[in-house]
């Protein structure tokens, strides 16, 4: 099935550095292509903690966005390869994961499904899953679904699952 042309529809992951971003990426590819969607990769950058020189903390910030662009950039291949598009990189800076999620989520209503990845080898579900599952998914001013996936799926169980 494939969306009509005015209806767009964005998978977002979130690029936070764990094992399971890998799978996460993969499985939104995956049903971003299937379905004529996209894909949005979202980097969290924390704001720099240096109070004395506001002109040393800009830096700080400024070398964290180039260095955080470049890790998504060279993910763009593979999310083309999967897609048949470019995917859409969303760097925002905030205190914490669920912030940024909610600032994303709200500017951006073109984002229909959020893909995480559990965490694997028995360290729980990971803190944003875990967190989604006590505080709801409520962001935005929207409820947005949530597809969790097992992290350590292999590349053929995902093409399988998505």
């Amino acid at each position: 099935m494939t969306l009509q042309a005015g209806s767009p529809r964005k998978f977002l992951v979130i690029a936070d550095g764990s094992a399971e971003f890998a799978a996460a990426l993969r499985f939104a590819c995956r049903r971003a292509h299937s379905t004529g969607g996209s894909v949005a990769v979202l980097r969290v950058l924390s704001p720099a903690v240096f109070e004395h020189w506001s002109g040393v903390r800009g830096e700080i910030e400024r070398q964290a966005r180039e260095e955080a662009l470049e890790e998504l950039e060279a993910m763009a291949p593979l999310v083309r390869a999967e897609t048949g598009r470019d995917p859409e990189f969303l760097l925002l800076q905030a205190e914490d994961t669920r912030a940024a999620l909610r600032r994303a989520i709200s500017e951006d209503r073109d984002i229909k499904i959020l893909v995480l990845a559990a965490a694997t080898g028995g360290r729980g579900p990971g803190p944003l899953v875990a967190s989604i599952a006590r505080e709801g998914v409520r962001w935005g001013g929207r409820n947005l679904p949530v597809t969790v996936v097992p992290g350590d799926l292999s590349d053929a169980e995902i093409d399988d699952l998505a």
